[in-house]
């Protein structure tokens, strides 16, 4: 995947050196997005997740994609287990999280992945891992990199529509 068709994000727009600085800004984003909406616990139609959903899963999705790029830079090509998106917006019932406490939590994920990203050189970007997509494919620690940013950048989308 190198870009959306929906969201219009393109991968290669978003050069390594901000990574950092667009992951880092992606909590001030979130809480006013989700401050926006009117009703964020409120599903827009079947099927599709509330504000406050969206929000717990790009959560989890920071911290799964650090657990990831951790799990990269020690082991030679390993394979990323799924994520398991939508058994654990049922588990952790996304929709009944303190809001308050979901945006200071994926502040903090977004910090920390930041931080992390900003200490890679060229040879840690380039490390791979199988990503489990519809066909398992190996991608580097950069595309890993504009993936969540393209995670943030589509729910914030998301968020707007359904709030």
């Amino acid at each position: 995947m190198d870009h959306c068709e929906e969201c219009g994000f393109v991968y290669a727009d978003v050069p390594a050196a901000d990574l950092p600085r667009v992951l880092s800004g992606l909590g001030d984003r979130y809480a006013t997005a989700l401050g926006a909406a009117s009703e964020p616990r409120r599903r827009p139609a079947e099927r599709v997740w509330s504000p406050l959903e969206y929000a717990c899963h790009v959560h989890d999705v920071l911290r799964v994609q650090h657990e990831r790029l951790v799990l990269a830079l020690t082991v030679t090509a390993p394979e990323f287990p799924s994520m398991g998106r939508d058994e654990r917006a049922v588990a952790d019932a996304y929709n009944e999280q303190d809001p308050a406490v979901v945006l200071a939590d994926l502040a903090d994920a977004a910090e920390s992945l930041a931080a992390r990203f900003a200490g890679l050189g060229p040879a840690d970007l380039d490390r791979t891992g199988v990503y489990p997509l519809a066909e398992p494919t190996a991608q580097t620690m950069l595309w890993l990199g504009r993936h969540t940013v393209h995670e943030g950048e589509h729910h914030l989308l998301d968020i707007r529509r359904a709030g």
